[in-house]
């Protein structure tokens, strides 16, 4: 069965539109989008200026050279690339390197994901598209085709997720130790040697124990703390340029930036991984686009972040370029251009302002790792939704507290910022190659643009990047290795995690049983059919699956009412409410065979079980009364599905005590009379204007029935063996590594939500 799981789910929900609304959003985005960006200028200078590549001298070359690079890259990337560009490129409204991805995977058939990745959602205009532009068709041809292409687009996209996970990890410990190091200045340097580091790692400890209240309980402080924070500097700045140097301003041309490399050669190559900090948070900038609009991380950039932050470069400058007697390079920096009576109130603005961008990165690591799992490249791990109006705010405890040990770890191992800041520039600029990659992808497969301008935007940016990556790989040795080595045990995990399940699909789809197989039992299944529903939870969107079979064979009876579930993850962030549930019959209608597809989005919130079995009930009473496949319509070795509303129907339920769980109505009612005193009397409310035959009545009696008896789920309980003669790679990574993580891991994130006293395992050995 060819099944389009994406189509027609995930479109862009509309937000606000009123100019109120806009700023709104927009002043919230502060304490959320730019904590980490905003921070930058506490170590951008000090990580430039850090070990003996370049050194400040009376001429000033260094330092207007330095501010040059600053200036062009901010303009460049994160004002220019992101916010006027890449912004654009939004998955049903979300954003990040993993939504470009799935956003490729809905236009081509370049997915590797079970069951959804080869979903296309926006294909009504191939034809159109392939008229207008061959350039699209051509490539989308050549992805489509080689299956190696699909493999490394997949593995690109995991690259920039863990390098961006390897963010998580380095932002929090370089932002509060750039913060705390401003004591530096202001306490003597014997005190300040056993003050500074667990002063650090306090902050550390505290920031990540909160994380489990959520940010939406604090988040009415981060907006204001970042604009007090971006006031701060941006009025430090500016008076540092009146007072110190008002023609600080000249060395903005890019011809700084040649006499720069000029004079320093190597040196000043090498300190470009300094530099780049300028524009980190930009990636978490995109990647939080989900929580606000595009219109509104706009205006906040345009018209607060960015002319803050430039007037705080420049006004560093100027301070820099008027002081040449530092007792070392390493005190170049943000705290010695701040007036000596103002570094206090500074300094707990700034460790707020750090913390505040450090909440934001960790934020938006727990958001990665939901939209990687749910799309199966990553282990299942516990989400917490902290929010019950925002519903991006989430909480994973065992990723909060792996990247709490991590971040504390690189922390006391280096004990300085210089090579935090190698160690974070590396992983930055990682990401944005990434992101700079899939998008030239997306300019041409769903933008439908030139292939030539897909290729000017990927020369333009992707050389300024490619320079700053190689100046991070030059700082291998002195901190840069954390970010590889992080993001390639990220990506073993992922990789494993990722090629079990697809096998793990494969099998079921090989061992399914045939749809003819069971109708040629009978009515019956050649077995005793006993009251109640029975929910036989599968991956696959056809056929029977073999743990079906192989409890049958053992012990041959079931319930009246057989239910086939599949709870499928798509490639879009979201799915309405009435689009969620494909409800289809196998057989004839005396079987009582229905067949449920529910799909949710990487960014959709599950139901628990109470709301989700009266869902589900109710979209298969409203198929059976709307006869969606009739026996008509029903081909045998075939099934349809149709999209059913779950609220069509509303189901009464009322316990022994008499307790009902419904609004009253005058609606015609289907009801069961004769209840058990402890089981739950159920009933259907059809509108007033419905006509149902005996046939129809009949079947939702006999749903009816099956409900008040009881709804049991059937779970398959795999266990992973690769098969004899399989490689010694394979076997290493089938027994060992995938059944490793999936013992330590949690299971579907519905099988959590089923009570357990309802719950039948069925164990299978799968040789793959």
């Amino acid at each position: 069965m060819d099944l389009e799981l994406a189509h027609g789910a995930g479109a862009p929900r509309k937000r606000g539109e009123s100019w109120g609304a806009v700023l709104l959003l927009a002043y919230q985005s502060l304490g959320v989008v730019y904590g980490d960006v905003a921070t930058s200028p506490l170590y951008v200078f000090k990580s430039a200026f850090a070990g003996d590549d370049i050194t400040h001298t009376a001429g000033n070359e260094e330092i207007y050279g330095v501010l040059s690079f600053v200036f062009w890259t901010l303009t460049l990337i994160s004002l220019l690339k992101y916010v006027l560009i890449v912004l654009r490129a939004n998955d049903g409204g979300e954003g990040g390197t993993f939504a470009l991805y799935s956003l490729i995977c809905r236009h081509v058939r370049a997915g590797l994901l079970p069951g959804g990745g080869n979903s296309e959602d926006l294909m009504a205009d191939d034809k159109d598209a392939a008229g207008r532009r061959g350039d699209r068709s051509r490539a989308r041809t050549v992805l489509e085709r080689y299956r190696v292409l699909q493999r490394l687009l997949l593995l690109f996209a995991l690259l920039g997720t863990c390098m961006l996970i390897g963010d998580g990890v380095l932002t929090p410990a370089l932002s509060v130790s750039s913060a705390v190091s401003g004591l530096e200045l202001s306490m003597e340097k014997a005190q300040h040697k056993y003050v500074g580091l667990p002063v650090t790692c306090a902050i550390l400890i505290c920031l990540f124990a909160l994380q489990h209240y959520g940010t939406h309980r604090v988040g009415f402080i981060f907006a204001p703390i970042v604009c007090i924070w971006l006031l701060c500097i941006s009025m430090i700045g500016l008076y540092n340029i009146i007072h110190w140097n008002h023609h600080v301003y000249r060395a903005l041309s890019p011809y700084y930036m040649y006499q720069f490399l000029k004079k320093t050669q190597k040196g000043g190559w090498l300190s470009l991984g300094g530099i780049l900090l300028c524009v980190t948070g930009s990636e978490a900038m995109y990647a939080d686009l989900g929580h606000f609009s595009q219109r509104s991380i706009q205006i906040a950039f345009i018209s607060v972040v960015y002319p803050a932050l430039v007037l705080a470069y420049m006004g560093q400058a100027a301070y820099i370029s008027q002081h040449h007697s530092f007792e070392n390079s390493y005190h170049i920096g943000f705290y010695v251009s701040v007036p000596e009576k103002l570094r206090w109130p500074v300094l707990v603005i700034a460790i707020l302002a750090s913390v505040v961008g450090s909440q934001a990165i960790i934020t938006g690591t727990f958001s990665i790792i939901k939209q990687c799992s749910a799309l199966s490249c990553f282990p299942g791990v516990k989400i917490v939704h902290t929010s019950s109006t925002v519903h991006g705010q989430i909480y994973i405890p065992e990723i909060n507290w792996i990247l709490m040990i991590l971040c504390l770890a690189v922390t006391i191992g280096f004990n300085n910022t210089k090579h935090l800041a190698n160690a974070q520039g590396l992983a930055v600029i990682t990401v944005m190659l990434v992101t700079t990659c899939l998008m030239s992808l997306v300019i041409v497969l769903v933008w439908n643009k030139s292939i030539f301008i897909a290729l000017g935007f990927l020369i333009f940016f992707g050389s300024i990047e490619v320079m700053y990556f190689s100046a991070s790989l030059g700082k291998f040795h002195e901190g840069a290795w954390v970010p590889i080595t992080l993001s390639f045990i990220f990506m073993v995990v992922m990789s494993v995690w990722h090629y079990g399940t697809i096998k793990k699909y494969e099998f079921d789809v090989q061992n399914k049983v045939s749809v003819n197989w069971l109708l040629n039992l009978g009515p019956s299944l050649g077995i005793v059919r006993v009251r109640g529903i029975g929910l036989i939870h599968t991956e696959l969107m056809s056929g029977i699956p073999a743990i079906f079979s192989h409890f049958v064979t053992n012990l041959p009876a079931f319930h009246q009412v057989l239910v086939f579930l599949c709870v499928k993850s798509v490639p879009v962030p979201h799915v309405e409410p009435e689009e969620r549930f494909l409800v289809g019959r196998i057989g004839p209608k005396e079987y009582r065979l229905y067949r449920v597809i529910v799909r949710y989005g990487y960014r959709d919130v599950q139901q628990d079980d109470l709301e989700f079995e009266k869902e589900l009930i109710n979209s298969i009473a409203e198929f059976i009364r709307s006869g969606g496949a009739d026996q008509n319509g029903f081909v045998e070795g075939s099934e349809k599905l149709s999209s059913i509303s779950s609220g069509a129907i509303p189901l009464w339920e009322e316990g022994g005590d008499g307790e009902v769980d419904g609004p009253a109505s005058p609606n015609k009612e289907i009801n069961q009379q004769t209840v058990a005193p402890q089981r739950k009397k159920a009933r259907f409310v059809l509108p007033k204007s419905a006509q149902v035959d005996a046939e129809v009545r009949s079947e939702l009696q006999d749903l009816m029935d099956a409900r008040e008896a009881g709804m049991s789920f059937i779970l398959g309980h795999s266990h992973m063996k690769a098969k004899s003669g399989s490689s010694f790679v394979k076997r290493i990574v089938i027994n060992f590594f995938y059944e490793f993580l999936r013992r330590n891991s949690r299971g579907p994130s519905y099988a959590a939500n089923i009570p357990h006293a309802s719950t039948l395992e069925v164990g299978m050995v799968y040789q793959v």
